[in-house]
């Protein structure tokens, strides 16, 4: 690797030639600019590790303990303070003496422990009345008393059952028993639990080998050693599977060091493959110790929500009958256009199908959530569907599979069921798009009877409502913001929405004083000249109406997530407004093709993901130009990570007399080459004709890859085990073989989000832009997160 004026450049006959590029146009004012250290330091103090801190009594999260208590982390000039809130009082104290913490943590950990910035990330309370404190992945028993103290938590100490902990034999995964008496892992492909008390260990399977093994977690882009089961409700049954991926293709990653290379090698099936991992279903009694296979065929590998068969570390589109007798459980097909809901006898394990719904794109049974429900005392099961083009839930018999009634009903989307009580017939849900007039992606609150009728709006402040439930379903913590006002944190009744406290209100005061300013909500109208679409742009602080302004277009094109991630307030969007500072105008418009909106604006470009949203960011960003005269479409770069690296390469390619410059960060360039089931869900199942031409050429960036005009950073880490490299090098060596100049950053050691070597990433993107779009000089070597 040679360096150039403090920028590493990949060199070589293999690489291609990446130094001349044709020239682009120029505006007067910036022509032979010279950034400085200063420049970029101002620009750093936009990114979130400063503006961050800064943000008062923002609490945009809270943990509750019990039906009474929840703890949550405020924040002010002071520093981090844990305050412990009594529901029924409507007051909140300090959780514990935080410099007796400090010092006890300090203590045990030989490290010093700032009392006004402890590690602390989370905090329970254990049967002995010792606080359960999480140090990352370290959990310590403190006994603040007389003599405060802490202890590392071993194996063998009894905590309060909940999700995921570490602490199995290797340090491997444990998933807890609701009674806490037993946590279950995974050894040798095979599937033990531990009694939290004793410490002893018992093999539940014996006939578990390599590739073909219980509990196993692994989708290709995801692999860990965490295991994916669901207790039963009384901790004597466990439902999960037998994963065959003996016949899966292989990934290969080669590390790069000293001596003979490291080489990491698992299981990834790609799109297209005739052998795909697959899993057999189970229900193992453990008293007994018995293993009761469903009677099935093996099921695909595949959730109705994610593209894993695991969406949020359990396994979610799998529930228990309350007195653990049966079992539910959604299947889907491999191309996600069918789905099935069946009941499992868990003594017999006889499979009965209650109900089969088929889709023309594919099957979502929510949008934040897995959303259906099983409801055997009443017969009854709840089934999200966007049959209407909106998601909405609806109730069906359980023995006939026959529709009862909907639900909810009109425009807008259930995003998450957070509570269903079977007693009152009610349900609580997050949704978007209900109330006319307001951005359609605020979520709000509600509840509904299972009868249907009007849901009854609990958050009724026109903003972002961000809920955590009680575990009575009595109460909820809302926690209410919009891009440009910061949080207003409330503790509510769930009959009404009543607030009965005011938990914080953020203050943002400390970060404006520094001249920071939110970004700017803006709509623009979509490729099919009627559609609004949502979006955020970023400018200078100091913007000069009488200059133009170069535009860098951030993208994510879905179509699982959108650009603009979330309507929170938050002090930082990735290093939009930091970009900003150095003197562009950033912008991320949601696209046609991206979710929380209908089921046909999801649908835009179903079966054609190489469209990547990059219509409507064209005619956004054309529209922003008109209406604005300081953006200069002259000048338009575009840079996104992953799928917006993707996004990305196809936008110059596709794009190349519009899109000047690119920076293409992790892209999964053809989706060949990444793991079946999130291609399989958006482009369809691969076809090859009888002349081998298959439907996923025109999504495949090489084959467009001669389109290239502008100058185009591609970036990749060599070890992620996410996107694969060779994503990138597909494009690379189609950009040789087309004699094309272009630049090529990769991280020998880096993972998919580049890890340590972030802030580098980060800092050659803004030289990338400075020198190229702006046509200015950027300083030499500038070190990002330095003091």
């Amino acid at each position: 690797m040679g360096v150039m004026n403090g920028k590493a450049r990949v060199i070589g006959a293999v690489m291609g030639g990446l130094l001349a590029t044709a020239a682009l146009p120029v505006a007067a004012q910036d022509a032979g600019q010279v950034l400085t250290d200063a420049d970029y330091r101002r620009a750093e103090q936009f990114m979130g590790y400063n503006t961050a801190p800064l943000l008062d009594h923002a609490v945009n999260a809270v943990v509750w303990q019990d039906a009474s208590h929840f703890w949550y982390r405020d924040h002010d000039a002071d520093g981090d303070h844990f305050m412990r809130m009594d529901v029924a009082g409507g007051t909140a104290t300090p959780a514990f003496d935080h410099d007796k913490l400090a010092a006890a943590l300090a203590a045990a950990t030989g490290k010093d422990v700032d009392a006004a910035k402890l590690p602390v990330t989370g905090l329970e309370v254990a049967d002995d009345g010792r606080l359960d404190v999480a140090v990352r992945k370290q959990h310590y028993l403190c006994d603040l008393q007389d003599k405060p103290a802490c202890v590392a938590a071993d194996d063998t100490e009894t905590r309060k059952p909940g999700a995921e902990k570490t602490g199995g034999p290797g340090n491997a995964p444990v998933v807890e028993s609701p009674d806490g008496k037993l946590a279950a892992f995974i050894r040798d492909w095979n599937l033990w639990v531990r009694d939290t008390a004793t410490g002893v260990e018992t093999q539940l399977t014996t006939d578990g080998v390599e590739d073909y093994g219980y509990a196993t977690d692994n989708a290709g882009w995801t692999h860990s050693d965490r295991a994916i089961l669901v207790w039963s409700p009384d901790s004597t049954k466990i439902a999960t599977f037998k994963q065959d991926q003996r016949k899966t293709s292989e990934m290969v990653l080669v590390g790069t060091n000293v001596g003979a290379p490291k080489v990491e090698r698992w299981k990834y099936p790609f799109v297209g493959d005739d052998d795909v991992t697959m899993i057999e279903r189970v229900i193992i009694d453990v008293p007994a110790r018995k293993v009761v296979q469903l009677d099935m065929p093996p099921d695909q590998h595949r959730s109705t929500l994610c593209d894993d068969v695991s969406c949020s570390g359990g396994w979610e589109d799998v529930q228990w009958a309350p007195d653990g007798k049966t079992l539910a459980f959604a299947s889907t097909s491999r191309d996600h256009k069918q789905t099935w809901l069946r009941v499992a006898d868990a003594a017999t394990g006889k499979v009965r199908e209650v109900y089969h719904e088929k889709v023309p794109t594919y099957f979502e049974s929510g949008n934040g959530a897995v959303n259906w429900r099983y409801l055997p005392a009443s017969n009854e099961f709840i089934w999200f569907s966007e049959r209407s083009d909106w998601g909405h839930l609806y109730l069906y018999d359980l023995a006939s599979g026959e529709l009862k009634n909907a639900i909810t009903t009109g425009e807008g989307n259930v995003t998450e069921v957070l509570e269903v009580d079977p007693e009152s017939r009610t349900i609580w849900f997050r949704g978007v798009g209900m109330e006319d007039g307001r951005n359609p992606y605020y979520q709000h609150f509600y509840k509904v009877g299972f009868d249907g009728g009007n849901a009854q709006l609990l958050t009724p402040e026109d903003a972002n409502h961000t809920i955590t439930m009680s575990p009575d379903g009595k109460h909820f913590v809302d926690a209410y913001s919009t891009p440009t006002v910061p949080s207003v944190t409330v503790l509510r009744d769930s009959a009404d929405g009543r607030i009965v406290a005011e938990v914080a209100r953020a203050d943002d005061s400390r970060l404006r004083a520094t001249g920071w300013v939110p970004p700017t909500p803006i709509t623009v109208t979509a490729r099919d000249g009627k559609t609004t679409l949502y979006g955020m742009m970023f400018k200078p602080t100091d913007l000069d109406t009488s200059k133009k302004y170069p535009v860098v277009n951030y993208i994510y094109p879905g179509p699982q997530t959108g650009s603009v991630r979330g309507r929170s307030f938050t002090p930082a969007r990735s290093d939009h407004q930091a970009l900003a500072e150095l003197g562009f105008i950033v912008v991320a418009i949601d696209g046609m093709g991206t979710p929380w909106r209908s089921k046909s604006f999801h649908d835009a470009f179903g079966g054609d993901v190489g469209d990547n949203t990059l219509p409507d960011q064209v005619a956004g960003l054309k529209q922003l130009g008109e209406r604005f005269d300081w953006i200069d479409l002259d000048r338009v770069g575009v840079w996104g990570h992953s799928g917006g690296g993707y996004a990305t390469a196809d936008a110059m390619f596709t794009y190349p007399d519009f899109y000047k410059v690119g920076i293409s960060e992790s892209g999964n360039h053809d989706n060949r080459n990444y793991e079946d089931d999130w291609a399989e869900k958006w482009q369809g199942l691969e076809v090859v004709d009888e002349n081998g031409d298959s439907n996923y050429d025109a999504q495949a960036n090489q084959n467009r890859a001669e389109n290239l005009k502008g100058h185009l950073l591609l970036a990749h880490g060599m070890m992620d085990d996410n996107v694969p490299p060779q994503n990138t090098l597909l494009v690379v060596d189609a950009l040789v073989k087309a004699n094309k100049d272009f630049d090529l950053l990769l991280f020998p050691n880096a993972r998919h989000g580049f890890g340590e070597d972030s802030n580098y990433m980060t800092r050659r993107r803004w030289d990338y832009f400075v020198e190229h779009l702006m046509g200015a000089t950027p300083p030499a070597q500038y070190k990002m997160g330095s003091d």
